[in-house]
């Protein structure tokens, strides 16, 4: 009885394993044409679409979508910084925020933030796009700056540089773009805003001010990161093009309480490369 209960089951399990492999011989054919018709989507997926600029999707190696803002600013000025050490070369698309074309499909592709400057790396496989102005600033002196120029090689000052220029972009430039906003282009002028945006934004004048006067050290400092009175870097650069606009929403009274500051911003004003960086080329 045994044997016979043991011959009925692997009858049974024979079967059961036979049109198992009948069934998946017949999917088969189904499943690699299903597998062909996914594979082309997934190629097609693209950084760009059809409405992208031409000059965008054309691009060869380094490509700028800016406009000349404080931000805008900050990647101009490292760019032209790296031209006139390296030689590098880049090409740039500008475009109107205020007609909300950072708003678009093509460009929120690049940068789902909405935002500008976005930087585009076409050397790279498939191009590789930036967005925020610190880590466009640390792309390029990590992928551009071969010698560390607007960096540093020493640990210490490395990360001296990475705090100042995290320091702005958090702490900085969002209080002062909110006296911007408030202050000139708010519909309705809300006097509690304008004074507390106002307020945070001198107070950080004032960190920066104790930075640059050597208040706790007893040494002025020339530059916001390194040894001794420091070294122009990124942490400069990143923060520079906010503060030189302190007049669009302050006075020369305001400012009185931080002389080293307006010191640092009229030397960094000097140099060739900010001056490009900020001038007719990116006017539009």
């Amino acid at each position: 009885m045994r044997r016979f209960i043991h011959l009925v089951s692997a009858t049974l399990m024979y079967r059961t394993l036979q049109r198992s492999f009948q069934l998946t011989r017949h999917l088969r054919p189904q499943l690699q044409t299903r597998r062909l018709t996914i594979l082309p989507q997934m190629a097609s997926h693209s950084l760009y679409e059809d409405s992208t600029p031409a000059e965008v999707k054309n691009a060869k190696g380094l490509h700028l979508i800016t406009m000349n803002t404080p931000n805008g600013q900050k990647v101009q000025i490292m760019l032209e910084e790296l031209k006139e050490i390296y030689g590098t070369e880049w090409t740039k698309t500008m475009i109107n925020i205020m007609t909300n074309e950072q708003k678009k499909d093509w460009f929120l592709r690049l940068d789902p933030n909405g935002r500008i400057p976005v930087l585009v790396d076409n050397t790279q496989d498939p191009p590789f796009p930036v967005m925020e102005t610190s880590a466009e600033l640390l792309y390029l002196l990590k992928f551009a700056d071969k010698k560390d120029v607007f960096g540093f090689t020493d640990e210490l000052e490395r990360n001296e540089a990475l705090q100042w220029l995290f320091f702005w972009h958090g702490s900085g430039a969002p209080y002062q773009g909110q006296v911007n906003h408030f202050a000139k282009f708010a519909k309705e002028k809300i006097p509690y805003a304008i004074e507390r945006f106002k307020n945070e934004t001198l107070r950080v004048f004032g960190v920066l001010e104790i930075r640059l006067s050597g208040k706790y050290t007893g040494e002025p400092r020339d530059y916001l990161a390194g040894k001794g009175k420091g070294k122009y870097s990124i942490a400069d650069i990143g923060t520079w093009p906010w503060v030189k606009g302190w007049d669009f929403n302050f006075s020369k009274e305001d400012m009185e309480p931080f002389p080293h500051l307006l010191k640092w911003i009229d030397r960094i004003a000097e140099r060739p490369a900010v001056q490009r960086g900020i001038g007719d080329e990116y006017k539009q």
